[in-house]
């Protein structure tokens, strides 16, 4: 698995596979507040034979998840064939512990200009964000496009992506006067286009019910043609106009002709005409008979 320093690997360029561990296998925190790795003792004895200049930079590639990153290095005190790395980089390239990750050296130029986007607003809650990060910056060799990295401030940690970088997709930061630019956080770019959507869809036109034009089942024209405001059942019509409604036959919601009328016919049948008095029935009031005639 792990290629041999005596056999194949005589060029001019370092790259070996290694399996990688958190910082926590080794009992070194301090190397989460940056980006360099801890290598194994052979790595340092190959390495000096190629007269490498200082920072010594490596490319970092997980062929698995196809990413690439960049790092630089602390020590040498890892056992043979690890690596251990800062967790916040692994998250990054998708390496979980133990696995495979292939370790090259590297050129990089000197960066010029440098773009972070925070992932939260709260990044920006901080008094000065971007002396906190030139300061937190000295502890980094070089940064990619693409990378999102951790800095930790107050006891709360802020993660922060890499968008962009000048002159190369991945530069060194180390004795360089280095522009940084702060992007709007990630989070307020989302709630924003959220805002932009909702505001979009209360353009659209809403459902008016009843709006439309009627139709009869005959194919004949309408008699009666709904009111320009789309609302067929206005009670602000005239009082004649909605009568004639009713004479064709149609229901109108709501229609105090209806009411009247229905209330005037009650009235009516309630009331009868007077009636001349009927002759009541007197008991013992008639004439006499006699069985005998």
């Amino acid at each position: 698995m792990f290629s041999n320093y005596e056999y194949g690997n005589r060029g001019t360029s370092f790259e070996q596979s290694y399996r990688c561990y958190s910082a926590a296998f080794i009992d070194k925190p301090q190397i989460e507040s940056g980006d360099k790795i801890i290598m194994p003792p052979s790595a340092l004895h190959r390495l000096a034979s190629l007269h490498m200049n200082y920072p010594m930079l490596f490319e970092l590639r997980n062929d698995a998840a196809d990413r690439v990153s960049h790092c630089g290095v602390l020590e040498f005190i890892a056992e043979e064939g690890m690596i251990y790395m800062p967790y916040w980089m692994m998250q990054n390239m998708l390496l979980q512990e133990g696995d495979i990750v292939r370790v090259k050296n590297a050129a990089l130029p000197k960066g010029t200009y440098l773009k972070l986007q925070p992932h939260t607003q709260d990044f920006l809650d901080i008094s000065n964000p971007k002396a906190m990060l030139e300061t937190t910056l000295r502890n980094f060799t070089c940064l990619t496009i693409g990378d999102s990295f951790m800095v930790e401030y107050n006891n709360k940690k802020y993660y922060i992506d890499v968008i962009e970088t000048k002159p190369a997709n991945a530069i060194t930061i180390v004795d360089t006067d280095c522009e940084v630019d702060l992007a709007l956080p990630l989070d307020y770019m989302k709630s924003a286009l959220k805002k932009a959507k909702e505001a979009q869809t209360d353009k659209e036109p809403k459902f008016k019910p009843f709006s439309g034009s009627g139709l009869r089942l005959d194919g004949k024209p309408l008699k009666y043609q709904p009111p320009s405001n789309g609302n067929s059942l206005s009670s602000a019509a005239p009082r004649s106009q909605r009568s004639s409604r009713q004479s064709q036959g149609k229901i109108v919601f709501g229609s105090d002709v209806y009411r009247e009328t229905e209330i005037g016919k009650g009235k009516e049948s309630n009331q009868r005409p007077p009636q001349p008095e009927e002759s009541k029935f007197r008991a013992f009031m008639g004439k006499k008979h006699s069985l005998r005639g």
